[in-house]
């Protein structure tokens, strides 16, 4: 399946060249939304889309309803999300946002064109925080709380997750590798969204995240 991709803002998910956009078609009738405006592009031209095989919106910390609303909305309208934290390259999993309307072929158009691409799908409903933001970041924010507990130094926290549970990195240095200040801003969207004490952010995130702001100002 073909499709062409409208580019508005920076995109998260493709930051740099990547088999899936530059195999774009611009004739093609399947559309694509990239980048930090993504939605906003959508939303101006959604009223010429309703024969589309497939839509796809590159989502933020957002939900797909914010776009095409929650209650109902074009079947052939998903979002998406790849997987990345902070600074780090993307990883090759997209999640792939669905509503209860999506139709099943539209999902699998666009599921089968990431695929081809090189990329791993997999499918969730319209949540904040899709599925590894809500499993992995209360684990991030636990793990700078006991840091600043005082439970251990950071080396000796990640070493023990290293040894203990196999992980190749150490969720301290994960982050600090990657951004604190990136962390801030998608627990605190999540803790205004879902109002959970476990989405809270650490405060060495927010004191990143002013730092960073006050670097930048």
């Amino acid at each position: 399946m073909t499709y062409r991709i409208f580019q508005r803002g920076e995109s998260f998910s493709f930051p740099n060249s990547h088999a899936f956009t530059t195999q774009a078609d611009s004739q093609a009738k399947a559309v694509i939304f990239i980048g930090s405006e993504a939605g906003h592009a959508y939303r101006k031209q959604a009223s010429g889309l309703d024969l589309a095989p497939f839509v796809l919106i590159e989502l933020s910390n957002e939900c797909l309803g914010l776009h095409i609303g929650d209650d109902n909305g074009p079947g052939n309208v998903l979002g998406f999300a790849r997987f990345r934290l902070g600074s780090a390259d993307p990883t090759n999993l997209v999640e792939l946002v669905r509503k209860p309307w999506t139709t099943d072929e539209a999902l699998a158009q666009a599921k089968s064109s990431l695929e081809a691409a090189g990329l791993v799908v997999a499918v969730c409903q319209d949540l904040p925080g899709r599925i590894l933001n809500r499993l992995l970041r209360p684990y991030y924010n636990a793990a700078l709380r006991r840091l600043d507990d005082g439970l251990a130094s950071a080396k000796d926290m990640d070493a023990t997750l290293r040894m203990g549970l196999g992980y190749p990195e150490g969720p301290i240095e994960l982050l600090n590798r990657t951004g604190l200040a990136e962390h801030f801003e998608v627990t605190q969207a999540l803790y205004e969204q879902l109002g959970q004490e476990a989405y809270a952010p650490a405060r060495r995130a927010r004191t990143a995240w002013l730092r960073q702001q006050s670097e930048e100002n």
